[in-house]
């Protein structure tokens, strides 16, 4: 679509995987859904999403599951370097085919950006920016830049599923934690198929997750923390020293590292929006909340948040849409899982960033206890998987 109504039901602010997948799951509601999307079409991304088995199954039931482009998860190690404990967690305790998926950015992104258009009732604009949201009583006032030109657009509910510095404009306070860390990601390959096992080590000087790739293959998309001013330069590391360096964080459980692909890394900041409403504006994934990679929860619940708004947003008459009551139902459904998700990330950063021995040894001990008590190593797992709503 080149343009939009002037006036639409429901306007999302955001064309990615959150709001992309918030607006399929309304595909057949019959309602005038509008979605903005900064980017003319999806850029090369780097970044590999951990997608836990209940937002894989989610994204298959509105028509984007690219499958070709999954590699299953079938058990996660968890482990501390230089202690002892350590955690497997399984698909089979929790009878699943797998407890998630690593999934490339951009090719769930891909499929998102090819679906919109064939729908009907969604209107869907690339190319444009949103520079404020004005909100009265009866609807939300959308003003976006294309092309050079400013467009004004009304609609009754307004969802931020992108576009954090939005919320001030809406009156949506927001608060954030720098963890003077950057994300350093990589692709690796090993001398040993991967066969469908994820790592998480907690290494001396940061976590590393190690995602299986590509089918039945040895590679691994590896996210490893890094202090801000970090030490080893990792990021510019040659190959081989690189390869060094991880080895000795991961061990050989992995098998031994062979090659690495291009390097990326981002800073990571912890941002949480201080409610999920304001008047005629719910706010959702990247826009709510953005954590720690970590565990791999981001984006699990952001998709959990655009899930939840689908299904009040079709119990509710479209003359009703964006009022009070609803907006407040929204909040009350989300602030659970979310402050819950948020803070066990949050903690987990904090709790193995602290290396006194005691502590140390209790980190050692509580991941003893987890992977050697089944009905407590089921609870994590189910967690992990379908969130703390």
């Amino acid at each position: 679509m080149s343009t939009l109504p002037a006036h639409l039901d429901l306007l999302i602010v955001g064309g990615g995987p959150v709001g992309g997948a918030l607006a399929l799951s309304l595909a057949d509601s019959g309602l005038s859904i509008g979605v903005i999307e900064a980017r003319r079409e999806p850029g090369k991304d780097a970044r590999a999403l951990a997608l836990a088995h209940a937002s894989s199954a989610a994204l298959a039931a509105i028509g984007v599951w690219p499958a070709n482009a999954a590699t299953a998860i079938h058990t996660v190690h968890v482990s501390q370097q230089h202690s002892f404990g350590r955690v497997k967690l399984d698909r089979s305790e929790l009878d699943l085919p797998a407890l998630g998926y690593v999934m490339p950015y951009g090719a769930l992104a891909t499929a998102i950006h090819k679906q919109l258009p064939a729908q009907s009732h969604i209107h869907y604009l690339t190319g444009a920016r949103v520079t404020e949201v004005a909100t009265l009583d009866g609807y939300a006032a959308v003003t976006l830049e294309r092309d050079g030109e400013t467009h004004l657009i009304t609609t009754r509910l307004a969802v931020l599923a992108e576009g954090g510095a939005l919320l001030g404009s809406v009156g949506i306070a927001q608060g954030s934690r720098a963890y003077d860390q950057h994300a350093l990601v990589a692709e690796v390959e090993t001398d040993r198929p991967h066969r469908h096992q994820a790592y998480e080590r907690f290494a001396d000087d940061g976590p590393i997750a190690f995602l299986p790739v590509g089918g039945e293959s040895n590679r691994y998309a590896v996210v490893w923390t890094r202090p801000e001013n970090d030490p080893l330069q990792a990021s510019t590391l040659a190959d081989a020293d690189f390869l060094v360096q991880l080895q000795d964080r991961i061990g050989e459980r992995v098998g031994l590292l062979q090659s690495v692909g291009p390097r990326a890394h981002f800073p990571l900041t912890l941002r949480w929006a201080s409610q999920h409403y304001a008047r005629r504006t719910v706010v959702i994934g990247n826009a709510a909340q953005t954590l720690h990679p970590v565990a791999g929860q981001g984006f699990n619940l952001g998709l959990r948040d655009a899930l939840t708004l689908a299904r009040l947003i079709k119990a509710t008459p479209a003359d009703r849409l964006g009022e009070t009551n609803m907006l407040e139902r929204f909040d009350a459904l989300r602030r659970t899982d979310s402050l819950a998700t948020i803070g066990f990330t949050d903690n987990l950063i904090r709790l193995f960033g602290m290396e006194a021995p005691p502590i140390r040894a209790g980190r050692a001990l509580g991941l003893a206890a987890l992977g050697n008590c089944k009905p407590l190593r089921r609870s994590f797992a189910h967690r992990m998987v379908f969130g703390n709503a």
